[in-house]
Formats: structure tokens, C-alpha cells, sequence
């Protein structure tokens, strides 16, 4: 049987293994990632959590008990590879199909096959599906039978949300197995492998230090991207080379192979202190393009997102505060967005937030507020609690004078009535001045007629430091 897919599904004459239609020994022109693929399980990288003794990862591809299985991560995480280690398994039938392509017609002949092949007492049948996310509801539906009663066992693989592109009734007859993106030392130990590994470059190439950091921030935890850019480098390296010695693949050749700059950027050095230094300034200085590139900077080099987005909670405090009171909303959803959406995509949410906090009007109000309130507390002057606000919600609390004499500000028709709030040290003291910007201009003017209800009449106040002197 021969159905369109994203491989061939018929075995080679000379390939004796049940397991492995379609999964010829890679030749030696075929691509430096497909040449070296795992021979085995324990030589899968970056996969640790799903590895353990009597995992179901380790289960499916040693040839356990049949359980379906759903594959969901990054590009370059591992899937096809984990689907290649599954067929190498001498104990079943392995067929392989692309979403891409193949439909209804194509499933049902697989399932029918397999049918067939299990009444007359053949081996089980292993359906690898990539891009899974890609089947519409009713191709999905058609699934559902076969991997209930395993006819066949389903091995499918997505780079989306299963819980959002994968129909319920199918994702509950599945165990979902999530695979994380590769760090940045398991790209760079596979690189490093790549060079030496007889199925690889066997040692025709060296790469020096920084070349091999760009091509690491370059993949971005796809292996499959760095081993793409190695071997252009390799050949680049190698199609210059005058004869003499091996050839280093240094990063100008690095650039040339790949075309991306090499970014100067070490995320725990200095570059990674004066790009986030010069992000937030031209945040402040309301210069959005400024901000943006160094944005880019940042995602280019593989700064961790989380760091940036942290970064943008403490700017819509720090530096735009009750001037646009929606600046801290922005930037907390796009934290949101980078936990729960991820790269690339978040990038666009963080983008918007730079945006957003770059062009609002700005007031380090706030800021100065608390840290005067800060100092003064340092200082000594914190004073009795005063005995109107204290708890008086425990027996005794009224015969200690607890919560006398206190006023319910919603008794007044404004709202608002005045007593005293602060101890006795800090009567009168201003921590917060509105500025004359955004939203902040509305509550300079409200703040003096509320200070003047609350201290009395007459009553506006003394500037911090004054009071006590």
C-alpha cells in the first residue's frame, strides 16, 4: 500500500524489520540532523522527564505494552526522532503519515490494513501522524474507533496546544507526553557531537568558541535548526580552505553561512546589563523605536522572555504609574502571554506592551512616594497606630478604646470625612505628588480637596520632611 505522506511507507526489499518502513539508513548526502538521529533511546537528548525506568516514553519506544501516545512540543524537541526510535522496534508493524497530506481516505486504509493484518495474527500496527493539529474535526473523528479498540496505536505528533487543536474524545484515549525545547548545553553538546561523530563531519571541521555561541543562540532550542546551520558553516569552511590543516568555522563564516549577524550578547555579561540598561532608558525617554530595537535585540539573542517581561512590571510601576494607570495591566498580560503563549508568538504580545509603555505619559510619583515612606519608617518615625484604627473586632478591644471615635467614610455622602490617619509623627506629610502628566493631572487636582476633608479644613498639609521639625 502506498499513501502520500511525509514518508514512505513501504519497506525496502532489503530491510528485514518489521518495524521500519520507510526508515531506510539515511545516505550519506542526507541532511546533518537526519545522519545523526539517536541509534537508541538513551542517545535522545533533552528529554530527561520522560526517560525514567517504566516511563511511557521509554515504554512506547522499547515495545512495551501499546499505549497511544501524543507528542506536544517545540520544533526540533525530539518527535520524529522519538517516531524513528518507535519504528527501529522489531515487534510491530510502523506506518507513517503527514497531516499535511493525507485525509480520511488514507487513515481508513491504514486502519483497514491493520485490521486485516491482526485477524490473521501479524504484528500490531504503530500509526505515526505528524503535524496532527492539522487534521480537521472529522478526520480526527475517524481515528477514534481504531485507537479505542487498538486497532492501531497511535503515535501523533504537534507543535499547537493539544488541549485546544485535539478533540477531547481522542485526547482522553491518548497519554500526552510533553517534550521541552532543548537548553542551550544540550544544542551545544549535539553540535559539538556533530563534529566529531563519524556519521556527522567526523572531525572535518573545528569551530571556534564564538561561532559555536552563535549558532547556539541561533537555534533557539531547535536542534534541528542548529544542525542546518552547522553544516552550511561546514561547507562554507570547507569550500574556502587552502589546504592547510583542518578548517575553523569562524563567526564571519558563521554570518556568511547562515545570513544572521552574530549578536554580541552573553546573558550574564555585560552586554546583557547595557542592552537592558538602554531598553528600559528608551522606554523612559518615550522612545518607542529605540525600545523596540533593543527589544529585538533581546528575543534575537535569546534572552529569557520572562526576564523582559519582569522588567516591563517594574517600568509601569517605576516609571509611568497613575500617569496611565492601564500601563501596569499591559504589562502584567503580557506576562501572561509569555507563560502561556511562548515563543515566537509572545513576542508580539511583548512588543505591544513596549509600545504601550513607551508612548504613555510618565510619573515616577508613585516611586518617590514610597520610597520617602520607606525612609521616614527607617528613620524611626512610625509611631502608635492610632487608637480609632485599631482592630476592635476581639472581646475587650473597646475597653483598650480600640476603634472609638472611628468614622465610616461611606456614612458621608462624598465619601470621604475626615480624621486622622497616620500616627502622630506624620500628621500633615505629603509622600505623593501627582505630576501635571497623563492621568495623574486628574488626581493632583482631586488630591489637595481630599487632604483637605481628611486633615480638616484649612489643613492641606506640609511637604515630606517637614513635619517633626
Amino acid at each position: 500500500m502506498q499513501t502520500d505522506g511525509l514518508f514512505s511507507l513501504e519497506p525496502s526489499p532489503t530491510d528485514r524489520r518489521i518495524g521500519s518502513p520507510g526508515f531506510e539508513a539515511p545516505s550519506a548526502d542526507a541532511p546533518l540532523a537526519v545522519r545523526l538521529r539517536p541509534a537508541g533511546i538513551d542517545e535522545l537528548v533533552g528529554q530527561e522527564h520522560l526517560l525514567a525506568p517504566g516511563a511511557p516514553l521509554r515504554r512506547l519506544v522499547a515495545g512495551g505494552a501499546p499505549m497511544s501516545v501524543i507528542l506536544w512540543g517545540p520544533p526540533g524537541c525530539g518527535k520524529t526522532t522519538i517516531a524513528h526510535l518507535v519504528a527501529d522496534a522489531d515487534d510491530r508493524h510502523f506506518v507513517a503519515m503527514s497531516a499535511l497530506t493525507a485525509g480520511v481516505k488514507e487513515v481508513r486504509e491504514v486502519i483497514d490494513t491493520a485490521r486485516r493484518r491482526r485477524r490473521a495474527g501479524g504484528p500490531p500496527t504503530v500509526l505515526f501522524i505528524d503535524e496532527v493539529h492539522r487534521f480537521t474535526k472529522t478526520q480526527q473523528d475517524s481515528l477514534l474507533a481504531a485507537v479505542e479498540d487498538r486497532t492501531v496505536t497511535l503515535l501523533a505528533a504537534t507543535t499547537e496546544n493539544p488541549y485546544f487543536s485535539i478533540i477531547s474524545p481522542l485526547l482522553s484515549r491518548c497519554v500526552l507526553l510533553t517534550l521541552k525545547p532543548l537548553d542551550d548545553e544540550a544544542v551545544r553538546g549535539l553540535v559539538r557531537r556533530a563534529l566529531t561523530d563519524p556519521r556527522g563531519l567526523g572531525g572535518a571541521v573545528t569551530i571556534a568558541g564564538e561561532a559555536e555561541d552563535h549558532l547556539v543562540r541561533l537555534a533557539g532550542g531547535d536542534v534541528r535548526k542548529a544542525l542546518t546551520a552547522l553544516e552550511a558553516a561546514a561547507g562554507s569552511a570547507l569550500a574556502i580552505h587552502d589546504g592547510d590543516g583542518v578548517p575553523e568555522i569562524d563567526v564571519a563564516t558563521a554570518e556568511r553561512a547562515v545570513d544572521v549577524a552574530a549578536l554580541r550578547y552573553d546573558r550574564a555579561g555585560d552586554a546583557h546589563y547595557d542592552v537592558i540598561s538602554a531598553f528600559i532608558k528608551s522606554m523612559r525617554g518615550s522612545d518607542v523605536d529605540a525600545a523596540l530595537h533593543y527589544l529585538a535585540r533581546m528575543l534575537t539573542a535569546g534572552e529569557d522572555p520572562r526576564f523582559i517581561a519582569r522588567r516591563l512590571i517594574i517600568f509601569a510601576s517605576e516609571d509611568v504609574g497613575l500617569a496611565d494607570p492601564t500601563a501596569l495591566t499591559a504589562a502584567v498580560n503580557a506576562s501572561y502571554a509569555v507563560q502561556h503563549v511562548g515563543l515566537p508568538e509572545a513576542q508580539l504580545n511583548l512588543a505591544q506592551a513596549v509600545a504601550h509603555l513607551a508612548t504613555a505619559p510618565k510619573s515616577n510619583a508613585v516611586t518617590t512616594a514610597i520610597f520617602a515612606a520607606i525612609a521616614d519608617v527607617r528613620a524611626g518615625k512610625a509611631g502608635a497606630v492610632p487608637p480609632h484604627l485599631r482592630d476592635a473586632h476581639y472581646a475587650g478591644s473597646k475597653g483598650l478604646g480600640h476603634g472609638i471615635g472611628y468614622r465610616y467614610p461611606h456614612d458621608d455622602a462624598r465619601g470621604v470625612v475626615g480624621q486622622q490617619y497616620p500616627p502622630d509623627d506624620l500628621v500633615g506629610v505629603d509622600y505623593y505628588r501627582p505630576t501635571g502628566h497623563g492621568g495623574e493631572r486628574h488626581i493632583a487636582e482631586r488630591l489637595p480637596k481630599l487632604r483637605a476633608v481628611v486633615r480638616g479644613a484649612g489643613n492641606t498639609g506640609t511637604q515630606r520632611g517637614e513635619a517633626g521639625e
